[in-house]
């Protein structure tokens, strides 16, 4: 055996070392891989339920704002047509009764003072 073999030898041994070095942190990981995919798996499982229950959720609140929306246009219409009624209403009577409302005030006005006169 020359020094060239032995030189040759103890760099196989050191390789070989090196590899049993560095596969201690790679079988490793793998275990990290491993626990990161089932940790991945069972929030997935979780969370699938919770993103179901949040679709249904909207779906039942958007269902309920139509209706609002539905309520709303209503309202509105009905303030409307409420609006004119009173300005017709206003235009309607209120010209006759603030004549008669003069018309009472000159009558009282007129009794007052004739009472006055005869006292």
């Amino acid at each position: 055996m020359s020094v060239g073999d032995v030189a040759g030898l103890i760099a196989a041994i050191a390789f070989v070392a090196l590899v049993g070095f560095l596969a201690v942190p790679v079988m490793r990981l793998g275990g990290v891989f491993k626990q990161a995919t089932k940790s991945v798996k069972e929030l997935t499982e979780h969370t699938v339920p919770i993103l179901d229950e949040a679709a249904t959720t909207v779906e039942a609140t958007n269902s309920q704002l139509e209706k609002v929306d539905t309520i709303t246009t209503a309202t509105a219409e009905v303030t409307q047509n409420v609006s004119a009624m009173m300005a017709l209403f206003s235009a309607t009577v209120g010209g006759p009764l603030i004549r008669l409302a003069a018309f009472t005030y000159a009558v009282r006005s007129t009794f007052t003072k004739r009472g006055k006169k005869d006292s």
